[in-house]
């Protein structure tokens, strides 16, 4: 039996709420540099979504609500782990998140895949992977 042909092209956005708007909208806009493609105010929701651009074309939404909960981190849970960028140069996507006073671990290799990574974190403590492109 053959599986169903399901015309999936890609990711088309990933959808992230903070509890703190502005400092998450200063991080993804100002720091990672995330072009805006829109930003709405939803009155009824008392709600911000704002619509970040990535350069293959996916987007990036963030959604402020009153009082989400937090996220659980430690331990692990089910679900989406982490957020993975892809970057042709770590060091200086490193050297800036720092100069920004954004936390950030070592360069280590993925003994997988032989490329380079490091992670940080958002302000909202989401876990962000920065994965070295494949030259």
């Amino acid at each position: 039996m053959q599986p169903p042909q399901i015309a999936i092209r890609g990711i088309h956005h990933i959808a992230i709420i903070t509890a703190d708007y502005p400092r998450a909208r200063d991080f993804y806009h100002r720091i990672l540099g995330l072009p805006i493609v829109s930003e709405t105010w939803r009155a009824e929701r008392a709600s911000w979504k704002l619509n970040l651009a990535l350069p293959d074309g996916c987007q990036l939404e963030l959604f402020s609500f009153p009082t989400p909960p937090s996220r659980p981190s430690r331990p692990e849970a089910c679900g989406l782990r982490h957020l993975a960028l892809a970057s042709d140069s770590l060091e200086s996507l490193r050297a800036a998140l720092l100069s920004e006073d954004v936390a950030c671990e070592e360069v280590r290799m993925d003994d997988l895949t032989g490329q380079r990574f490091f992670f940080c974190q958002d302000p909202d403590q989401l876990p962000i992977e920065f994965y070295e492109s494949a030259s």
